[in-house]
């Protein structure tokens, strides 16, 4: 029989990688416990059917894809229901979180008896003729939740513990979402400067490919500032060796949480960094 996976929760993400097992002929659900009415469409429209905590604490995998803020929060939230049902699910942590804050996770549910893997994603969530994003996992059940590559996953297992996958995830996300950051500030202060079109000239001129990435990861970024403060401070978390590079990735949360404000405001600085690209912000 084909497994049945939960997922938790119904973002972009999420709704992507359930509707991408239901087209591979998965059975998906998902509580919609706390969620919002656009939540439950994007559920609905992915073909994930809704059941209760119970029922979602019961399937063969569960996938937890949540804002990092809420990883921990939906552990202890199932782990209680896993513990007392028949059927250990294998708990996939997919999360953008540091690797002491995924080991506390595992230490939850794997409290409540289940299986635990350390995944990460890397990429935008699935779209059609595309076979990504990419989940890495470790630790050592990960290579059960590698047969959901049976099913449209795309998955590679690393030989590392739990927190690898993460480690992987947090050095990655530092990077691609650290230079949207540093990106957008410039573009922001070439603006206040006055001579926002000399500088989208010059990237034009002399850096074609990173101002292409640019033009696709800065509006990508509008509506999701309000998650990507929380990564920041996850990946100053895990890079707190460096007083340095906590101070900048904690500078970047701060970024960020500016910007999602103001993504659910004004949209000032949302529409200065619209007006530089010459894009259209989402209304």
């Amino acid at each position: 029989m084909n497994p049945t996976v939960a997922i938790v929760a119904q973002g972009a993400m999420g709704a992507g990688v359930g509707a991408r097992l239901v087209e591979n002929g998965l059975r998906v659900v998902t509580s919609l416990t706390g969620r919002s009415a656009a939540s439950a469409k994007r559920a609905e429209a992915a073909g994930m059917v809704a059941v209760s905590d119970q029922e979602a604490s019961q399937a063969d995998f569960f996938l937890s894809i949540v804002p990092p803020a809420e990883a921990i929060a939906l552990a202890e939230r199932m782990s209680p229901l896993i513990a007392a049902g028949n059927k250990k699910t294998v708990y996939v942590d997919c999360n953008a979180v540091s690797p002491p804050t995924k080991i506390s996770v595992g230490e939850i549910v794997t409290a409540a008896g289940s299986p635990f893997v350390d995944a990460s994603i890397m990429g935008a969530p699935p779209k059609p003729g595309s076979d990504g994003p990419l989940f890495a996992a470790s630790g050592e059940d990960s290579k059960a939740f590698a047969a959901l590559s049976e099913f449209g996953l795309k998955i590679h297992t690393l030989t590392g513990p739990i927190g690898a996958a993460t480690a992987l995830k947090m050095s990655y996300a530092g990077i691609t979402k650290g230079t949207t950051a540093l990106a957008s500030m410039m573009m922001l202060a070439a603006t206040r400067a006055g001579i926002a079109d000399d500088f989208l000239a010059e990237l034009q001129r002399s850096q074609p490919g990173p101002l292409a990435t640019f033009m696709r990861a800065v509006p990508d970024m509008f509506d999701k500032a309000y998650r990507y403060n929380g990564e920041m401070a996850e990946i100053a978390d895990y890079a707190g060796d460096d007083p340095a590079a906590r101070k900048v990735y904690k500078a970047f949360e701060e970024f960020y949480t500016r910007l999602a404000a103001d993504a659910e405001g004004e949209k000032v600085e949302i529409g200065a960094l619209a007006a530089f690209l010459k894009v259209e912000p989402k209304k």
